[in-house]
């Protein structure tokens, strides 16, 4: 099963993920499909906290993908944002 989670990288104490497509029996680091975007959950000023591109999520929801439930709440609260701003 193919699934979009995050896979986390930057340095100790200072958490930053990238949202990957990826096969689900795979470790949580390990190689990925595409990656589509990051999640920096320590921004602050101006820098951007959640970036996805929206095509490449949409295909690969379509052709069957589950998103993880950590995703799935990002996204959400990424429309809620976006729809406010709108």
């Amino acid at each position: 099963m193919v699934v979009i989670r995050l896979a986390r990288g930057g340095a100790k104490k200072r958490p930053f993920y990238h949202i990957v497509v990826a096969d689900k029996r795979r470790a949580r680091d390990s190689k990925y499909l595409e990656r589509l975007g990051y999640f920096n959950p320590t921004a602050t000023g101006g820098e951007i906290e959640l970036q996805v591109v929206r095509d490449r999520l949409a295909h690969w929801v379509a052709n069957g993908a589950q998103l993880s439930d950590k995703v799935q709440a990002l996204i959400k609260q990424w429309d809620k944002k976006a729809a406010t701003a709108a």
